[in-house]
């Protein structure tokens, strides 16, 4: 694993095990229902995955950007729906997200890398 995955999912493992530690009704409530609004109903793991990943490319979260990259690739999205992904957050957000369509872009790079993928 590349050292800026290994770094990216190390940090937030590390950062939401002190923020649960505080005991907050609220934050556990909220992370309780974005965890499991990404789960399989109506519509595929798959599908909502590349939904957040619009959506946090029009917010221009590269912290969501990532996690949603590394759940689509997880979820086996090719490449060419990834970049379709791409596209419709493009069209929403402007481009103002053209920024973090290159970070991504770089980060899917890199996970394919460390993977050995050829996708």
């Amino acid at each position: 694993m590349s050292e800026k995955k290994d770094d990216f999912w190390e940090e937030r493992k590390k950062l939401n095990k002190k923020i649960f530690e505080s005991d907050n009704l609220e934050i556990k409530r909220f992370f309780n229902l974005d965890t499991n609004v990404y789960k399989k109903g109506s519509l595929k793991v798959k599908t909502k995955e590349m939904l957040g990943l619009v959506a946090s490319m029009v917010l221009r979260c590269d912290d969501c950007i990532n996690y949603h990259i590394d759940k689509c690739y997880q979820e086996g999205i090719s490449e060419d729906e990834i970049y379709e992904v791409f596209s419709v957050a493009l069209v929403v957000g402007g481009s103002i997200v053209i920024p973090h369509l290159r970070r991504a872009v770089k980060y899917l790079e890199q996970l394919k890398e460390d993977e050995g993928d050829k996708r």
